[in-house]
Parts: structure tokens; C-alpha cells; sequence
């Protein structure tokens, strides 16, 4: 019993001295926080909130690209300010993005030099404690202790994860160390404690290149992200393995990526199913944030074996045909970001593949960012009387040579065992 209280008294002590260094950060560093608010120019309301962090004496802010992408994707329609600890307002103006690690750079007017927050110059030590700062459901500025738990290994673009509550509004708000060093920047959270956040870095590397370079056009700007990270990743993926695996009777690829996660189901358990039915369903768990209604990069690979329960063979191929016409995009766009789907259809034998499929090959062109496209690939094999393998792709924001090799690649990886 003794030992019990000895170990609550000891965790409250705990709990205490964390709640008090965490006030005495928040104390040191409220000068330099920022709300940061989207405001619909003709309605004079608040569209959307987060968080900033002044990173230069000069009025140079760090937040997230979702933060304030509705202004980057249409200045005309909204405004920028800023609201500070002692509830002062100014005006922002945008000054670089990056797109695909959700990070940007705002600068509101200075008159003097004024207080900012020093970036670190190393990676916290895993299960070190950290201190994330914003403002949640605009309640104001708060602290929230957390630990650092190194990076998220299912992530092709770094994020790391943190274990604190990172709530609704902290978006674009710095995470520190003791020392009151940036080491993240809050990004998204999962609940239950979950949360990831930007790398430190990746905003080092933003506030350099533009101290190298500003852009000149950020539309421009996101174009050339978009084309650097998606041409990385596919390249990645087609110089990676494909190892094939069983599916019913078919053989399926499967990429030994770590950020490209399998998951598969049946009805084998249900006996009266007119066709036996087995699914594999690969993704890319992560994808790009352009605007509320428009995501980019998304990569998914489906599979499907169907294999008919003494069916006719008409019966049998009304039935599949109903499964192929389930096929969509991978990816949310609306009519003002993309083109419709253009489509070819055709009948296929892969090189030294033994399957014949009849084959569908549809893109969709990006309106505001050339020469980048969605991909929606599906093909159902038409050699068999009473089985069935379909195979589907989607990939999102590609160059049209690197949609034909990994359409290439994926139409040569599928066939019978």
C-alpha cells in the first residue's frame, strides 16, 4: 500500500512540474503564436482558422499549406490575417508554399525587430517530451505536452508522430523541445493521442529556398512539387520488386514498398454465393492536399477473383461484368479542377503473359496544373468460361511517360497461375 502511494504521489509530482514548464513555455513564446484566419472577402466572415509561428525578426510566419490554401487557390475570393496574444489583427500576404509537406511562409508588416522562435538544429531523442502549441476550436492559444515517437514508418513523405492531442485548429502551430526549440510542425491528428506532425527540417529547407529564391508565381510553384514528389514516388515504385502472389487461381503483383499497405477479404464463408469471390486491395495511405475538395497522389491497386458455382457462362459474365463497372478514381477532384475521363477500350495479351483481357485506359487532365493527370486503368480477362480476374489501378497527378510505364508494368504482372 505504501509502495502504491509513494507511485501516485510521484505522478502527480510528475504531472505537475510538466503542467508548470509547459506554462512557462507558453508564457515565453505567446508573442511569436499567431491565429491565422482565411476571411471570405464578400461575407467579412471567418472561413477557416489555424495556427502560425513567427520563424524571422522581420514578420516572417510559419504555418500549414491547408491552413491557407483556400487563398492560395483563389486570392480574389479570401483575405489573410493574422491575431495575435493581445488580440491585435494584420493583414498577411503569401510569400511560398509547399505543397506536398503542407507547410508555408506568411509575413505580415513589422515596424520593428520582433521576437521569434529558433528552429532546432537536431532530431529530438525518441520518447523525449515535446510541447505543441495553438489554438483549438479557436478557444485561444494553448500548450499540450506530448512525446516524440519518431517517424511514421507507412509514410513515403516523412511525418513524425507524436503522441498528444493535436485538436481542430493547432493546424500550422510549432512543436518545441525544452528548450523552446521548433522541432515539428502540427499537421493532422488520428485521435486517441495520435498525432503527426511535419519535420522540422522540410521548413528549414522551404525558408531556404526562398531566401534563395521567392517565387515568382505559387500556382507555378505547386506545379513543380507536384511533379518532383509524384515522378519520386513512381520511380520508386517501378524500381522497387513486384513480387507476385496468388489470388483464386490468378497471380496478382504486390509491391515491397513499406507506404504501400495490402489488404485482403472472401466470401468463402458464405455458402450460398453464386460466385465465389476473393479481393486484394493495395494503397498508397497518404496523398496531397491541394484544396478541401481536390486531393492529388493517390495510388491504389485492386484485384478481384470471381469464379463462378455452376453458373451458365451468360449468368456467370452478367454477374462480372456488374463488378467491373465498380471502378472509379482514386482520388476527390470536382469539375472545376479536372477534365472528364477520356477512354480507350481494347483487347490486350501482356508480352509472355497467357491472360487476355478486355481493357479499359482513362485520364483526366488537370485544369490549373499542366501536363498533370489522373489514370484509371481496368481490365477483366475474357479467356475463361466460369472465372474471372480483374484487375484496376488509379493514380492521381502524373506526367503522361510515367503513367505509360506503370501502366506498362501493371498490365505484365497480372496473369493465371
Amino acid at each position: 500500500m505504501k509502495g502504491i502511494i509513494t507511485l501516485l504521489l510521484f505522478t502527480v509530482s510528475m504531472i505537475a512540474q510538466a503542467t508548470e514548464q509547459a506554462e512557462e513555455i507558453f508564457k515565453q513564446l505567446a508573442p511569436s503564436l499567431y491565429q491565422i484566419r482565411l476571411i471570405d472577402k464578400t461575407s467579412g466572415e471567418k472561413s477557416s482558422i489555424g495556427s502560425g509561428f513567427q520563424i524571422t525578426d522581420d514578420g516572417l510566419i510559419g504555418t500549414n499549406y491547408h491552413v491557407i490554401s483556400g487563398y492560395a487557390r483563389h486570392p480574389s475570393k479570401y483575405r489573410m490575417e493574422y491575431l495575435d496574444n493581445l488580440g491585435n489583427k494584420g493583414q498577411l500576404e503569401l510569400k511560398s508554399v509547399d505543397v506536398i509537406n503542407d507547410l508555408a511562409l506568411v509575413k505580415r508588416e513589422t515596424t520593428q525587430p520582433m521576437p521569434f522562435f529558433a528552429i532546432s538544429d537536431s532530431v529530438p531523442a525518441k520518447g523525449e517530451e515535446l510541447f505543441s502549441l495553438g489554438n483549438p476550436h479557436d478557444l485561444g492559444m494553448i500548450v499540450v505536452p506530448g512525446t516524440y515517437n519518431g517517424l511514421k514508418k507507412e509514410s513515403f513523405n516523412d511525418r513524425i508522430h507524436f503522441t498528444g492531442s493535436v485538436n481542430s485548429g493547432m493546424s500550422g502551430g510549432p512543436v518545441v523541445n525544452a528548450k523552446t526549440e521548433v522541432v515539428g510542425i502540427n499537421v493532422a491528428t488520428s485521435g486517441n493521442q495520435i498525432g503527426f506532425l511535419v519535420p522540422h527540417e522540410k521548413l528549414v529547407a522551404l525558408f531556404n529556398n526562398y531566401k534563395i529564391k521567392p517565387p515568382e508565381n505559387i500556382e507555378a510553384q505547386m506545379l513543380e512539387q507536384l511533379v518532383e514528389n509524384q515522378n519520386k514516388l513512381i520511380s520508386t515504385i517501378l524500381n522497387s520488386e513486384w513480387q507476385l502472389k496468388q489470388l483464386g487461381q490468378g497471380l496478382i503483383p504486390t509491391v515491397d514498398v513499406p507506404y504501400i499497405r495490402c489488404w485482403g477479404d472472401s466470401n468463402a464463408d458464405k455458402t450460398d454465393a453464386l460466385i465465389l469471390t476473393a479481393v486484394a486491395n493495395c494503397t498508397l495511405e497518404e496523398d496531397t492536399f491541394v484544396s478541401s475538395n481536390f486531393f492529388t497522389g493517390a495510388i491504389e491497386m485492386d484485384y478481384r477473383y470471381m469464379q463462378g458455382k455452376d453458373l451458365s457462362d451468360t449468368k456467370f459474365y452478367t454477374l462480372y461484368e456488374q463488378q467491373i463497372k465498380r471502378a472509379g478514381p482514386g482520388n476527390k477532384a470536382t469539375k472545376d479542377d479536372v477534365t472528364e475521363f477520356q477512354c480507350q477500350h481494347d483487347i490486350v495479351t501482356p508480352s509472355h503473359q497467357n491472360i487476355k483481357n478486355k481493357a479499359i485506359f482513362c485520364t483526366r487532365a488537370y485544369k490549373d496544373f499542366a501536363g498533370l493527370y489522373d489514370v484509371l486503368y481496368i481490365a477483366g480477362s475474357i479467356d475463361q468460361n466460369n472465372r474471372a480476374l480483374v484487375s484496376h489501378f488509379t493514380i492521381a497527378g502524373v506526367q503522361q511517360d510515367t503513367a505509360m510505364a506503370f501502366t506498362k508494368k501493371f498490365m505484365e504482372s497480372v496473369t493465371w497461375k
